[in-house]
Parts: structure tokens; C-alpha cells; sequence
């Protein structure tokens, strides 16, 4: 118990849910784009902004490698944007491109780092370390999120829109090209400050997953950033607590791990987008038509023999019908739908339905319904 009120684990959860809100808030935006690959991209390609910040400062500063990577980061995005808009080039043939260049060039600058003293702790930002983290550090990462979500904020409706209906932003004058490159940097900034809790390798799975499992249970876009920074705290505590109860256990692991759990939960369990809220729905809508076509059957019967009191044989509607048609007999009748006629059944012969007054409203109700 006394690990969970230790110093470092606090500071560990601190900057775990300073950097799950805000991989939930701006993971929103690369969902809803289709960019998903684009988060990828800008982890992998900080590698060698990161090695370049410790070769010109000359150490493992904090600041100084951040730095590096969020200018490595931020230049391979907007490579990706150049690619796809000046040269052509489609979407994915770009996105590897520009993540394949970027990533080779960081593991042949981090091969010629190793050759110097101090380099060894430069493979913390490929997988992440919660030691890493300092409590000095808190500040420089909440004064970094609140900017990044003061900038989102500013430009609210125009990223909305954007996210949305580019078409539309063009249509009313909006700078697209600008908006993007301004989103490239604030996804650029979200990653590189995650870099030091679950590294190059791990933290696209931080933009993707939060925003993923909010994407299921919500319909309007600040909904959806609401719940995914939720989600994104909550994956960020739950590492920091697993890891601190854990010895040897790894944050951002843990961290990607609680995410990736919230969105497969999420994928499964939500009532209208997941998969058993569509397997029920679809259940309900079959239950609904079989219903909706034996009372039509008996309605019809009854005006084709011009009474509409025509109770027609469970024989001939089952012939009529199709297999199952017994059992959607008994749930319209549990439902006072229709009733068994008065006639006696003779020998040999199955009973006789007729609609009850509950099932004619009904039955007009769905004619009505389906004239609109």
C-alpha cells in the first residue's frame, strides 16, 4: 500500500493523466480525419530528433531532446501533407515513405550517439520510462497541454469543420492547408511529450485507442473529445498503479494495454455501435418484420375474403410464411395481438387466428407508418 502513496508514483500519475487527456483530445481529431497512420508516422519519425537533441546539447537534457524530437516530429508530418499535396503522391505511399526515411535516419544517428559517453539512456524514449520522469517536469507538461488545448479551443469550429467537411471549409474560405499544419503540430507536440512514458514504439496506440473506445458510445464531436480524454486519464492512472503495484512492470505498457481494453470493451459492449448492440438490434428488427408480416397475412386474408374477421389456418400461414412462423403465432398472441378463432378446429386441422382489436390498431399503425 505504501507504494501507492509514494512521491514517484504521484508524479508518475500526474504526467500519465496530464498525457492520456490530451493523447484522448487530439487522437479525436486523427480518428474522425481517417489519419490514424499520421500518429504513427510522427512517433517514429521524433526517433531522430530525439538522438539530435542529445548530440548538439551534449546530454540527456530533458528539454533539449524533447525539443529535437518535436522538430523532427513535427517536419515529418508536414512532409506527409507536402507529399500528398504538392508531389501527388497518394496518402499511404506517403505516410510510409515519410515514416520509413525519418525512422531509418534515427537508428543511424542512434548508432553513431552509442559511440559516445552517456548515450545509454537514449533507449528510454523507444519504449518509454515512468523514472524518467521528474517532478520538476510537471509544470513544463501541464503549461504545454493547457497551450495546446487553449489553441484547439481558439480554432474549435474551424478543426471541427475541417475534421468533418473539408469540402465545406474550402467552400467558406478557410485556410485547410494551414488548419492541417497547425493540427500536424499539436498531434506532434501530444507525442512528443508522451515519449518519455511509452516511447516512440507505443504512443500512437495512446492517440488511437482512447479515441477509438469514446468513438463508440457517442454521436457529437465534443462528446467524443470529452470521453477519450476520460478514457485517456483512466488508462494513464491505471499504468502508473499497475506498474507502482508491480515491480518491474512498465508504465506505458500497462498504459497501452488499459487502453487498447477500453476500446475492444467498447467495440463489443456499446448499445448502438457495438458488435452485440447491432446483433440485438438486428435480433429486434427480424422479430419486428416476421411480426409485422403475419399480421399483414392475416389482415390480408381477411380482405381478400372480405371479412375481417377471417381467422385463416396455422397451416396455411406457416405454408405461406415459411419455418418459424409458430413461434412469432405465440409471441403475438402473448402480446394480445391476435387470438385463437372461436371456430372449433375439426379433426386433423391446425387452429384459426384472427387479429383482436389490439392488432388492427396495430396493423393500421404500421400501414400508416410505412405510407409515409
Amino acid at each position: 500500500m505504501s507504494e501507492l502513496l509514494s512521491p514517484t508514483l504521484i508524479t508518475v500519475a500526474m504526467a500519465a493523466a496530464l498525457i492520456g487527456a490530451l493523447a484522448g483530445v487530439m487522437g479525436t481529431f486523427l480518428v474522425l480525419r481517417g489519419q490514424s497512420l499520421l500518429g504513427d508516422v510522427i512517433a517514429h519519425a521524433s526517433l531522430p530528433g530525439v538522438v539530435a537533441g542529445f548530440l548538439i546539447s551534449g546530454g540527456r537534457g530533458f528539454l533539449a531532446v524533447l525539443a529535437g524530437a518535436l522538430v523532427s516530429g513535427a517536419l515529418a508530418g508536414l512532409a506527409v501533407q507536402g507529399l500528398r499535396r504538392g508531389a501527388g503522391i497518394k496518402p499511404d505511399a506517403a505516410l510510409g515513405v515519410v515514416l520509413s526515411l525519418f525512422f531509418a535516419a534515427g537508428v543511424v544517428l542512434l548508432s553513431l550517439a552509442q559511440l559516445r559517453p552517456g548515450s545509454a539512456g537514449l533507449t528510454v524514449f523507444l519504449f518509454g520510462q515512468a523514472a524518467s520522469v521528474l517532478r520538476a517536469d510537471l509544470p513544463a507538461m501541464a503549461l504545454v497541454v493547457a497551450l495546446v488545448l487553449a489553441v484547439l479551443a481558439l480554432f474549435w469550429k474551424e478543426f471541427k469543420l475541417v475534421a468533418f467537411d473539408r469540402e465545406a471549409a474550402r467552400a467558406q474560405g478557410l485556410p485547410v492547408a494551414a488548419l492541417d499544419a497547425v493540427l500536424t503540430v499539436l498531434f506532434a507536440v501530444t507525442i512528443v511529450l508522451g515519449l518519455s512514458l511509452a516511447g516512440v514504439v507505443l504512443m500512437v496506440a495512446m492517440l488511437i485507442a482512447p479515441a477509438v473506445a469514446a468513438r463508440q458510445w457517442v454521436r457529437g464531436l465534443a462528446p467524443m473529445v470529452g470521453l477519450a480524454a476520460g478514457f485517456g486519464i483512466f488508462a494513464g492512472l491505471s499504468g502508473a498503479t499497475v506498474s507502482a503495484l508491480g515491480p518491474g512492470v512498465a508504465t506505458g505498457p500497462v498504459m497501452v494495454l488499459s487502453a487498447t481494453a477500453l476500446a475492444m470493451l467498447s467495440v463489443l459492449l456499446a448499445p448502438e455501435r457495438g458488435v452485440l448492440g447491432r446483433v440485438l438490434g438486428q435480433r429486434r428488427t427480424r422479430r419486428a418484420l416476421r411480426g409485422r408480416q403475419v399480421l399483414e397475412a392475416l389482415g390480408g386474408l381477411g380482405r381478400d375474403h372480405g371479412d375481417p374477421g377471417f381467422g385463416p389456418e396455422q397451416g396455411m400461414l406457416r405454408a405461406y410464411l415459411g419455418a418459424g412462423t409458430t413461434r412469432v403465432l405465440a409471441r403475438l398472441q402473448r402480446e394480445g395481438l391476435i387470438r385463437p378463432a372461436a371456430a372449433t378446429v375439426p379433426q386433423g386441422r391446425t387452429p384459426r387466428w384472427e387479429l383482436t382489436e389490439a392488432g388492427h390498431a396495430r396493423l393500421a399503425a404500421l400501414r400508416a407508418e410505412g405510407g409515409r
